[in-house]
């Protein structure tokens, strides 16, 4: 089956189908980086990155931009209030460019690892500010722009698609204005391109309408551009951007180039807490670093995949110790099949074709998952299946070896570079309780078979004799996890 996306675009489900039959122009939002990433971050980045690797695993060379905003994203994200580089820049009395460099640095150290892929090209926008320069003068050439007292904003009236991707209407954006409106705007819902930089502003360059810095909006549309071109194929970010920022890139940029911006607008939905969206402005954000100092970054990015990236995800202790669970019973399986194929035979004849032949059936299960809107809960639920077979695989004898070779291959590129779950090094297994976890999952899966055939005298056994070692399993209705009593 083809993979099928939901388009923000249009609010619809589509078959996928590129502007190349095998190149992917992607570009996603990147962080305003005037603070540690926290787990916010993770959801958005961690799911898109499972995406370009999906995509890359179909076949397709995929170019994946994602930007570093370090000028032009002021406090309301909007057109008002302090750049928030220069408001941090300030309260840490540093440069904001130094502040730039220090949470840069540490957005790339979390997101290495939370194994995400490094973006192809990660361009600054305080880098690209001739070109921002020159996209205004195109808009106000086109007269889709004005200039007001050294500032310059989008006429959003001169542009009849201005809401196509969040659905907002301009009468209605024009009756929800706040009561008091930016006198230098023609219509409320008109943002700046170019801000005019006040007396004692750092952050600000000369321009064709004097010193100033500009908007967030502008940045996203000029470096997309730059390095895919004028309509790109995916452009991804955060359910929040879809209004304004990414509406008002739309409009900008096809504005300037008479040509549809992105063909997809794919959108991940926010992480909350107790319901309330997490987030740096409520105060209610936990720091990547600070969750990796109780959690390996692994069980986090596993915590993110188990949710679908179009739905939120509702953090706690108990969510990440489940998590943290599900990955343990995939390492140990994996740290099994790299075991057995030490010392495996060859195959054994008809028995491991059948073997071959269902572990097959499993990877497509995982295809059909993913094709579905990049559908990462199913596909890890796929992958948990596999976990269960395989244990009960080396629970019934020695495999044939080209069965466990299948097996390796199955893990390294669905849970390796699709999920990006499993690594060369293994959570647990470099522990002498690494062969524990396997042996408790091995009796799990054994115990799970006795249940299956109606066999309750052995599977209580199982428990029981478990609960006498320190071992207690919780049946849950995803399956049986363990922990040490």
């Amino acid at each position: 089956m083809p993979l099928k996306v939901y388009n923000t675009l249009g609010s619809r489900r589509e078959e996928f189908e590129p502007l190349d039959d095998s190149y992917v122009r992607m570009y996603v939002c990147g962080p305003t980086v005037y603070d540690h990433p926290h787990i916010g971050h993770a959801k958005s980045y961690v799911s898109f990155d499972a995406m370009v690797r999906y995509l890359r695993y179909l076949g397709y060379k995929v170019t994946y931009v994602q930007n570093i905003t370090d000028v032009g994203h002021l406090t309301d994200d909007a057109d008002e209030g302090e750049d928030k580089i220069a408001k941090r820049a300030a309260r840490e009395r540093v440069d904001p460019m130094e502040l730039v460099e220090k949470y840069t640095r540490s957005y790339f150290e979390d997101m290495d690892a939370l194994n995400c892929l490094r973006p192809d090209i990660s361009p600054r926008a305080s880098g690209h500010i001739p070109e921002q320069i020159e996209i205004v003068k195109t808009l106000l050439e086109r007269g889709f722009a004005y200039e007001v007292n050294g500032s310059v904003y989008f006429d959003v009236s001169r542009f009849s698609a201005y809401g196509k991707l969040s659905g907002r209407k301009l009468d209605e954006l024009a009756a929800g204005a706040r009561v008091e409106v930016n006198p230098d705007k023609k219509h409320p819902a008109d943002f700046a391109l170019w801000k005019k930089a006040e007396k004692g502003h750092i952050l600000r360059w000369n321009s064709p309408w004097g010193w100033g810095y500009p908007g967030w909006h502008l940045e996203c549309s000029v470096m997309a551009t730059r390095y895919l071109g004028e309509t790109i194929d995916i452009h991804g970010g955060g359910l929040e951007n879809a209004f304004p920022h990414h509406e008002c890139e739309i409009a900008q940029s096809e504005a300037a180039h008479g040509k549809p911006f992105a063909k997809y607008w794919l959108h991940n939905n926010m992480v909350t807490v107790d319901g309330v969206k997490m987030g740096k402005s409520l105060g209610n954000f936990i720091t990547l670093k600070d969750a990796f100092a109780r959690h390996h970054p692994l069980c986090l990015r596993y915590f993110v995949l188990t949710s679908h990236y179009r739905s939120p995800l509702d953090f706690s202790e108990e969510a990440i110790d489940a998590a943290a669970r599900g990955l343990q019973r995939i390492h140990n399986a994996v740290a099994a099949v790299r075991q057995a194929l030490q010392g495996a035979s060859e195959p054994q004849g008809g028995n491991d074709v059948e073997r071959l032949r269902e572990i097959e059936r499993f990877r497509e299960r995982f295809e059909e998952a993913m094709n579905e809107d990049f559908n990462t809960p199913q596909a890890i639920a796929v992958l948990s299946d596999l976990v269960r077979w395989t244990n009960q695989l080396l629970a019934s004898g020695a495999p044939g070896a080209a069965a466990l070779e299948k097996l390796k291959s199955a893990f390294d590129t669905l849970g390796a570079d699709v999920l990006g779950i499993v690594t060369d090094t293994l959570v647990g297994q470099e522990a002498p309780g690494g062969l524990e976890g396997r042996l408790v999952d091995i009796l799990i899966d054994m115990r799970a078979e006795a249940r299956k055939a109606k066999d309750f005298k052995t599977a209580d056994a199982i428990r029981e004799r478990l609960e006498k070692v320190g071992v207690e399993l919780m049946d849950t209705p995803e399956g049986t996890t363990w922990k040490r009593a």
